[in-house]
């Protein structure tokens, strides 16, 4: 089985699951490696052959869209996003919200995989920001349909690598060495509420000031599911809420409703 081969099915598959084969092009070798490990447990020759299977089996399409989770993550990723959510995005929000009378700013983690974005915004906010707004306390939802990551990101704890792009200072003041993993603290951990939900099929109750929704969305579904959720997102959001996407995505054209956050990438304010 060649990757032309899995290359071949997946152009084939991924639409029939609302998904766009342009956000796995890079990352195929881990869906290829799921899917040639699930044709040896159903002991099928090819890919091919997998394809007929799907088409006489209906519930293996669920199957086949669990090994199209792609759960790459490490802390602080983008590290110039962060730091413009620590200057301009998070103080305006958190004014707004102090405006409001709100005394809970309130995020979402879309697609959180093991933890590591919501952690990174909650140790950002006590690092760096706490101080100015003592009055509001932050409160993180994070969320995944992949159970296994969610339980992962429930431990706090990771290898060394995971926390390569975090700035020192943070890592000494916010994690602890268990043998080889570093295990964030109880009071970084308390803030973060995780839960398995597919963004597809269910979203949380209540309004946010800040959603988070890299690298999944506006990467690996097809256009108009992307609008559907984008709608839905939208709905989610306080007037002025800020919506972030990955740095190298992009809303669907012409979608209403998101103005730039100015000097920022990948930061979208929902229109007032």
């Amino acid at each position: 089985m060649t990757d032309h081969d899995c290359t071949s099915f997946l152009q084939w598959s991924l639409p029939q699951l609302r998904m766009r084969w342009q956000g796995f092009r890079k990352v195929r070798g881990q869906v290829c490696k799921r899917i040639s490990a699930r044709l040896r447990e159903l002991e099928l020759p090819d890919f091919e052959a997998y394809r007929s299977y799907l088409e006489d089996n209906s519930d293996e399409w669920a199957v086949l869209d669990s090994f199209c989770r792609i759960t790459i993550s490490r802390f602080y990723r983008d590290r110039g996003l962060f730091q413009v959510l620590e200057r301009d995005v998070l103080p305006a929000l958190a004014e707004a919200a102090i405006a409001r009378r709100n005394g809970e700013f309130q995020c979402w983690s879309v697609g959180c995989a093991s933890g590591e974005e919501p952690y990174t915004l909650a140790l950002l906010w006590d690092l760096a920001l706490s101080r100015p707004f003592p009055s509001l306390n932050i409160r993180i939802l994070a969320t995944d349909a992949d159970r296994a990551v969610i339980e992962r990101a429930e431990k706090g704890c990771y290898a060394p690598h995971s926390l390569r792009d975090l700035p020192p200072a943070w890592t000494d003041r916010a994690f602890e060495r268990k043998g080889s993993r570093f295990c964030i603290t109880a009071d970084a951990r308390e803030k973060v509420a995780f839960m398995a939900q597919d963004v597809r099929t269910q979203m949380p109750p209540g309004l946010f000031h800040l959603i988070l929704c890299r690298n999944l969305v506006f990467t690996y579904f097809d256009e108009a599911l992307q609008r559907e959720l984008l709608a839905r997102l939208r709905d989610k959001l306080y007037e002025g809420g800020a919506l972030v996407i990955g740095i190298k995505e992009s809303l669907p054209q012409g979608f209403a409703g998101f103005t730039p956050w100015p000097g920022s990438r990948g930061v979208y304010r929902k229109d007032w």
